[in-house]
């Protein structure tokens, strides 16, 4: 498996929850990742990684060594190569890329066809996310670098982690009929629920009583989640919570070290707790009451699997999936959202101790969301072991 790593942690996180699943089928996998924190996260039994010399995105182009100090295509060579080797090495009976069909600088292509050319055997395939981008965005883009043609001659089968009644990239990135007859849409990936021995466990370690009611604010990596966290808490440095209401904000460990630090110092004197890292988001989102969130696509599934209100505060730049993903599940009655033109620090007080009041329609929305990903994808592989090519 394949991870693109080159901001946040989203991809990483939805392949670890992917290969959790698939030991199931059973197989072995090993995950291909330049992610710097892969090795933070708890690895299960017959699942292992290689990790790569990572790349930091600076703009949707171009992308510079996360910690080497050598020449970006240096950097890009090398990784190529590593992919390649560990391809040969491993001889998969599956190899699955996430999200990008070229990947970083096209450095998968050359594995891809070895794989077509020198292990015909192994299924290729393409995972995407439920949404990518604004479609006149994704077209451009896709037209422009030849991912169309990509997904025709690279690979065998595309699983789009999503459901087509909610938002469909068929339709909406005009896919061309032979690639859209590869596709399978496997609904969203869902997460583990934490049980409420757990739940109190992870209260109890991070200081909150079983009688307060928790928000916690999640940025995913952090990168760019700094205006939504400096909002949130203005909002109670304005006027206190309400008796009995405590938060805890995650930053994310993509935060810059200046807003850490200032982050810290804020949420101390509001007696709110601050982390930059959390290995296991399901654990702090299962001890919440509500939560606040930017929209991606790993967090939106870890709330909705357990069942919570949440508040959307998407980014729209450099790409408006976040905003696409809000509207879609806000029309449809999972969440709440709040553009960021609208945000403020009495917006967002008022939105989220709503969701502390009245959260019970999400609660019930979320009995019939499509958690269907993890059972499709098995068949999708019990169906090629039992159906080789001749």
């Amino acid at each position: 498996m394949y991870s693109h790593d080159t901001f946040g942690l989203g991809h990483i996180r939805r392949t670890l929850a992917i290969a959790r699943s698939l030991r199931k089928t059973p197989a072995n996998i090993l995950i291909l990742t330049g992610s710097p924190l892969v090795g933070r996260f708890e690895i299960p039994q017959r699942v292992d990684f290689v990790r790569f010399p990572g790349m930091i995105k600076v703009t949707n182009e171009d992308y510079l060594p996360h910690s080497m100090k050598l020449d970006p295509i240096e950097v890009l060579e090398l990784r190529k190569q590593l992919i390649l080797t560990t391809a040969k090495a491993f001889q998969p009976d599956f190899f699955v890329v996430d999200k990008a069909p070229l990947e970083l600088k096209r450095e998968v292509v050359d594995t891809l066809n070895w794989l077509k050319q020198r292990a015909p055997a192994c299924k290729t395939i393409l995972g995407l996310r439920d949404i990518m981008d604004s479609a006149e965005s994704t077209i451009e883009d896709w037209s422009g670098k030849g991912i169309y043609e990509a997904m025709e001659q690279l690979y065998d089968e595309i699983w789009v982690y999503g459901h087509q009644q909610f938002y469909d990239p068929v339709r909406e990135y005009a896919i061309p009929a032979r690639v859209a007859a590869k596709i399978h849409f496997t609904g969203y990936i869902p997460r583990h629920i934490p049980n409420p021995s757990e739940r109190k466990t992870t209260r109890k370690k991070i200081g909150v009583a079983l009688e307060d009611r928790l928000i916690l604010l999640t940025t995913g990596g952090g990168g760019d989640g700094y205006p939504v966290i400096d909002c949130f808490l203005k909002a109670f440095e304005h006027q206190p919570p309400p008796p009995n209401v405590r938060a805890m904000v995650v930053t994310g460990p993509f935060i810059s070290k200046t807003y850490l630090g200032e982050i810290r110092k804020r949420c101390k004197a509001l007696n709110f707790i601050s982390q930059r890292f959390h290995d296991s988001m399901e654990d702090l989102i299962g001890a919440a009451d509500a939560i606040v969130s930017m929209g991606g696509y790993n967090t939106v599934c870890e709330i909705i699997s357990q069942r919570k209100p949440f508040l959307i505060v998407p980014r729209t730049v450099p790409r408006e999936e976040q905003l696409i993903r809000a509207q879609v599940l806000c029309t449809i009655g999972f969440c709440d959202y709040l553009h960021p033109r609208d945000l403020s620090p009495g917006a967002i007080r008022e939105r989220v101790l709503a969701l502390l009041e009245n959260g019970s329609s999400y609660r019930r929305q979320a009995d019939r969301f499509p958690f269907t990903a993890l059972q499709v994808i098995c068949e999708r592989i019990r169906f090629h072991k039992e159906h080789p090519l001749p």
